[in-house]
This record gives structure tokens, C-alpha cells and sequence, in this order.
């Protein structure tokens, strides 16, 4: 699936590595940067709208993926305070995922308890340094779920009308 780009004023990011690595991962199609530098583990580029700019904004995660959706965890690398997108996640849920060559239109839903123990476990499978993340900082790293908009199998007509 093809996912509508969100409209708006592109702001790259100011850290080159996330320019470097977006730029490489869209201009190629998805074929090329698709993996974190120096790790050689997956990435998926999440395309959002920033919250106080309102500008286009795009950042490469870990990609962490079960059953068609994604995970979002937002480590910055154990860190004091969430990454900026955790905030423009928080302000616009939509987004667009690119997993390679496919993007999809997603929505993210930050996640507590049980759910969040279950996708923050599979994170950690995907990429084992984000529990070194979560001991060098005081603050519970956040984890969303990107979940398709517009699920596989939903019906495109209104449910009938009830009591």
C-alpha cells in the first residue's frame, strides 16, 4: 500500500545522521540505509507532523514489527528527557511508515501496562541495547504502537444503525 504523504513544508532534522540516513532511505526507494549504521539492524523511517513548527518532519527507529504494526520506543539513547518526536507523536498520532519500499499510513497510540511490557520485550529482542537505555535513566521509556490506519479487512461501509 501506498500511503498519502502528509502535505506541509519539509524541516530535516538537525542531527546529520537522521538527514543522512532519510535521505538515503527515501531517495533509493527504500533499498538503501535501511539499516542503523553501526549495527547493521533495521530501521523503518516514521514521516510525522512536529508539533510546534507544524513542518513535515521524518526519523529513522528501530524497526520492531509484529502482525502489521510497529512499535515506536522512545529511548534517545537512555537520555533524560524523550526525543522531540515523542512530543509531535503525542500532539498528531498520524504518521507514515516506510519498512522498506512499503509506506503506510499508521496512527500511534502510546501504550501502558501489560500492552506496553509486551511490545517493550519485543524491542529489546529487536534491538538489546534499549534495556541498557532504560537503566541509565529515571524516566519509564515510552513505547507506541503505529498501527495501520485503515486496518486490512475493515469494511469500507458504516455499520448498520441500532438500538
Amino acid at each position: 500500500m501506498d500511503a498519502m504523504p502528509l502535505e506541509g513544508e519539509y524541516g530535516p532534522s538537525p542531527a546529520q545522521w537522521v538527514r543522512e540516513q532519510v535521505e538515503l532511505y527515501e531517495s533509493s526507494g527504500g533499498t538503501q540505509g535501511t539499516t542503523l549504521w553501526d549495527t547493521g539492524l533495521p530501521v523503518v523511517i516514521v514521516t510525522m507532523r512536529g508539533a510546534k513548527s507544524g513542518r513535515v518532519r521524518k526519523v529513522p527507529l528501530m524497526r520492531v514489527e509484529h502482525e502489521g504494526r510497529y512499535a515506536a520506543v522512545a529511548s534517545k539513547g537512555g537520555f533524560p528527557r524523550h526525543p522531540v518526536w515523542y512530543f509531535n507523536l503525542k500532539a498528531d498520532p498520524r504518521v507514515v511508515l516506510q519498512d522498506g519500499p512499503r509506506r503506510e499510513a499508521m496512527v500511534a497510540r502510546e501504550l501502558t501496562g501489560d500492552e506496553r511490557d509486551r511490545w517493550w520485550r519485543r524491542a529489546v529482542a529487536a534491538y538489546p541495547p534499549y534495556a541498557e537505555y532504560q537503566e541509565k535513566t529515571s524516566r519509564v521509556i515510552p513505547v507506541f504502537v503505529l498501527e495501520p490506519e485503515h486496518p486490512a479487512g475493515a469494511a469500507d461501509t458504516p455499520a448498520p444503525a441500532g438500538d
